[in-house]
């Protein structure tokens, strides 16, 4: 079977296209995903000075400080 170059011009197959969007959306919210996790878990923080007693005031404190 040989295509005609007619057929070989059409381009790209529109019925296709939904497609290739949901997958270029889909890596796009994987790849953010997997952004965020890397950065979570590589940015720990050192212990910082926080409240140690009450909050009040509307102030917020550490709810299990690790220090």
């Amino acid at each position: 079977m040989t295509m005609e170059k007619s057929e070989m011009r059409r381009g790209i197959h529109w019925r296709v296209m939904p497609w290739l969007l949901a997958g270029m959306a889909a890596l796009t919210v994987i790849g953010a995903n997997v952004h965020l996790v890397h950065v979570a878990t590589g940015s720990q923080p050192e212990c910082v000075n926080h409240l140690k007693a009450e909050g009040r005031d509307g102030t917020y404190r550490a709810a299990a400080p690790s220090c």
